[in-house]
């Protein structure tokens, strides 16, 4: 879903179709960004992610106090990186082998984006993950 505003000195640059969006407020979309809206509070998806997020947080800055690698913990909600003073990809590479899907950015942070639906099983099983291929390095 999308929309796109612009005062009039700019608009009349645009010519028909330059910049659209197939799926920008149409009747179709706008109904599945209410839909989502409505899921996204009656689920309390967003008090989810604050929770999950601070139990990441926590479990991260547990494995930070004992890899001295670790740098720093950083991130707001689910949304968390692990910064490292070392290269990080290849132990992004074997988290995703271990099954925890991790990226590695700036070569070295570790990026944490996980599904906002995460439970605290999930954290658990990312954490034993993360650490037995720390423990490796």
């Amino acid at each position: 879903l999308g929309a796109m505003m612009a005062r009039e000195e700019v608009a009349g640059s645009f010519g028909p179709g330059s910049h659209a969006s197939t799926f920008g407020g149409n009747p179709v979309s706008c109904a599945a960004g209410l839909a989502l809206l409505n899921a996204l509070l009656k689920d309390r998806v967003l008090k989810n992610c604050v929770q999950m997020g601070k139990y990441l947080v926590k479990g991260l800055d547990a494995l930070k106090k004992r890899f001295p690698f670790v740098r720093e913990i950083r991130g707001k909600g689910l949304l968390v990186g692990v910064e490292l003073t070392i290269e990080g990809g290849k132990i992004a590479e074997a988290c995703v082998k271990e099954g925890l899907l991790i990226n590695c950015t700036a070569s070295k942070v570790l990026r944490f984006a996980p599904p906002l639906t995460l439970k605290k099983s999930d954290v658990d099983r990312a954490l034993n993950i993360l650490e037995t291929v720390l423990a490796r390095q």
